[in-house]
């Protein structure tokens, strides 16, 4: 029994890992997509990171713009 409750011990470790890898992966993301989109980044990656987490990284897709910086070249004369 004592090997079972290891074993489980070591997939909520693994699990965790993920978890965390995933948070900070879609801080750093939501930090460059918004930097792209002419948006403040440090603002939308402290949203994402601070609210209720994935909610947060959801709530920055349903809002931000669609276009990148590569749409919004400017001739200038």
């Amino acid at each position: 029994m004592g090997d079972f409750f290891l074993g489980m011990g070591i997939i909520g470790m693994l699990l965790g890992l993920l978890i965390l890898i995933v948070y900070v992966w879609s801080i750093v993301w939501s930090y460059k997509d918004a930097e792209q989109r002419n948006r403040p980044g440090w603002l939308v990656a402290i949203v994402v990171a601070f609210l209720a987490w994935p909610l947060g990284l959801f709530v920055w897709l349903l809002v931000r713009p669609n276009h990148t910086k590569a749409y919004h070249r400017h001739n200038h004369l």
